[in-house]
């Protein structure tokens, strides 16, 4: 696993990332940071902890909002199984479409947990 320097809210992280995932979590970070900026620019919420608690509860939302919507009609080479869940599109462009959609949340939070380090645990 290789080591990648990351910045959010103004602080240094050291995370974890799979060889090959850097762009994917890339963008995760810039989500992150685009969330905690937004809170902390809006002044009612102070202290980092609050603010990340706050934007993993938005993505997480968003993520729930993004699942509950109908899948976009498509054609598929091999036709599904009725009850097999829809492949994300992260998990198409990675060629691991047979991995099914979910939010493991609380995998999220130990990484959040893991990526503040010194600054506390969410919950």
């Amino acid at each position: 696993m290789k080591q990648v320097e990351v910045s959010i809210l103004g602080q240094v992280y050291m995370l974890g990332c799979p060889e090959g995932g850097e762009a994917l979590l890339a963008a995760a970070v810039a989500g992150v940071d685009r969330e905690m900026t937004t809170i902390r620019e809006a002044g009612k919420v102070r202290g980092r902890e609050r603010i990340a608690v706050l934007a993993a509860l938005n993505v997480a939302y968003q993520l729930a909002e993004r699942q509950a919507q109908p899948p976009a009609p498509a054609t598929p080479a091999t036709p599904a199984a009725p009850d097999a869940p829809a492949a994300t599109p992260a998990a198409v462009a990675a060629g691991r479409a047979h991995e099914p959609v979910g939010i493991d949340l609380d995998a999220l939070l130990r990484r959040i947990d893991e990526a503040l380090g010194s600054d506390g645990q969410l919950l």
